[in-house]
Formats: structure tokens, sequence, C-alpha cells
């Protein structure tokens, strides 16, 4: 069963009320159908790296899904696809980059795994034209300090395409989350354009001050400030949020679609309540990802493709 009206009229009258013309979202997923399955299965099932019951409020295909998003007003979005072994992220992408040319204001979304050759065809990409990418370091169990992986943050610096990152240690930590290996490897790429998922859950304080301290480190929305994350044992901490205001132009809203467990709109409500007013809203629900990936309008000059 879809999402009920209301949820849309009120994700919708969210945005219009800010005098935005829609909502971008920096982290959604959309995958090959047989990956899409299996990621199901581990929600379905509560698999290890799960930890708990997690009902997913939206399921069906690509084109569905993707009418239920734009359904609430979501103009810009990205197909978040993550390699967990190697040889998958060439598969991953390509079917990526073909979604995005079918779906218009999808960005064109990529992704790596350390091995051999990795730099290479992450290069291609870039030259192919792509927009994000995104590695978890939690499915993927690796390192991001991996020396294969050298590389690959050397050509994505200079490059300074954002990398959505899922390395903090929520829902289940394992030795390669937490903040240390994301230090660390700032520290060798300080000019990397990181974006933390989930604002780093749920080493929190520690991933706001690597965006406080990083020119091109960003955070994401996803998932946090929801009575769902809450009931996980990752509450956002109250005394971090005037952090959140200051940090205002490297915030973006993510949502974790379609693999989340209650209504879209959800994220926009736990995002209003945070009470730090309509000009933060503005700048983390469109302002900034359009600053980031560039206008609307540009979009269509440059690809020929509508948007919604």
């Amino acid at each position: 069963m879809g999402p009920s009206v209301e949820p849309v009229e009120t994700a919708r009258r969210f945005w219009s009320d800010l005098g935005l013309p829609g909502l971008f979202d920096v982290h959604t997923h959309f995958l090959p159908p047989r990956v899409m399955a299996k990621v199901r299965h581990q929600f379905d099932t509560a698999g290890p790296l799960i930890g708990r019951p997690w009902p997913l409020a939206y399921r069906g295909d690509d084109e569905a899904l993707v009418a239920t998003l734009r359904s609430y007003g979501v103009r810009r979005f990205s197909a978040l696809a993550y390699a967990h072994r190697p040889g998958m992220a060439e598969f991953l992408n390509d079917w990526s980059f073909g979604f995005a040319d079918r779906t218009p204001g999808c960005l064109r979304s990529a992704t790596f795994y350390p091995e051999p050759g990795a730099a290479a065809y992450v290069a291609a990409r870039l030259g192919a034209g792509a927009e994000i990418f995104k590695v978890h370091v939690q499915v993927g169990g690796f390192d991001v300090r991996d020396p294969l992986l050298d590389d690959v943050w050397g050509v994505l610096e200079a490059a300074g395409t954002p990398v959505v990152i899922h390395a903090g240690s929520g829902p289940v930590g394992t030795p390669y989350t937490g903040p240390g290996p994301v230090a660390d490897l700032l520290a060798r790429f300080p000019r990397l354009a990181l974006v933390i998922a989930h604002l780093g859950a749920p080493e929190y304080a520690e991933f706001v001050a690597l965006a406080e301290g990083y020119e091109r480190v960003c955070v994401d929305t996803t998932m946090v400030f929801t009575p769902f994350f809450d009931e996980l044992g990752a509450a956002f901490p109250a005394d971090l949020v005037p952090r959140l205001r200051d940090l205002q132009p490297k915030v973006l809203l993510g949502s974790d679609f379609p693999n989340i467990p209650y209504s879209y709109d959800t994220q926009l409500i736990g995002l209003t309540r945070l009470g730090l007013g309509d000009d933060w809203l503005r700048a983390v629900c469109w302002e900034n990802g359009e600053r980031t990936f560039g206008a609307v309008g540009a979009v269509e000059a440059d690809t020929g493709r509508s948007t919604p």
C-alpha cells in the first residue's frame, strides 16, 4: 500500500510555505532489481547489519518509486548504489548511469570499492559526468585508509566531486566504522568533498567537528530527527543543535528513500521541530543542494532533460 494523501500534502505544504520550488534530496537509493531485492530482504529479516525490525514503508518498481518521490515534490535526487565486494562497482555504475539518463532530475551517481583499477574507473566515471559517489564502509566491510583507495581519494579530491560516505557506527558498528578512520583520511586528503551520511550517527559530535574543520566536508540529515532513529538510541544531542545552525551551508537534506520505515514527510517534520528557522530549512532542503550540484535550469541546458 502506498503512502496516504496526508503525508504528501504535508510535504508539499512544507516546501511551498518556504517559497521553494520543491526538495533536493541527496540521499536516496535506486538499485538494479536483483540488488534491491537483496537489500529489501536484509531489512525484512532484520539482518545482522540492520539490528532490529525495519518495516519498509515503500516498495514497488523504479517507475512507481520515482512517481512517489515526485509526489512529495522532490525535484532532484540521487541513486546511491554501493559496492560490497570486488568486481561489483562497475556493474552498479553502468546501471546507475542508465537510470539517471532515463530519469529526469536524478544525479549521475557512482560507487567504488578498494580493488585494483578503482582509480581508473573512478576517473573514467568522472569524465563521463558522475556528479556524486557513495561508499558504505559498514556494508562494504572495508577501511577507508586501504592503500588500494589512495589513488581514488586523490582523484576525487582533485575533482571536488561529493562522496556520500556511511561511516558512522549506526545502526550496527563494525571494525571499519567510526570517526577515527575518516579523520585519518581527511588528514591525508584535506580537500575531499565528503558528505557524512546520517550526520555520522551515533558519533555526531565527532563527525560534526570534521564538517566544521574541513572546508569541503558536509553532512546529510538522513533519518536523523525521526522517532524511529531516536528509538534506535541514536537521538541527536540537544546541545549539538546550535552547531547545526552555524553549519547551515554544509547541511544537505537526505532521506534514505525508499528504505525507510515511515512516511517521507517524517524527515521534514523532524527538521522543522529543530526550530532553526525558515532560512535554515530553505538552505538545507534546496539551496545547498542546488549550489553543490547545479541549478535545475543548468541541468536542463546541459542534458536536454526536463525536470518535473
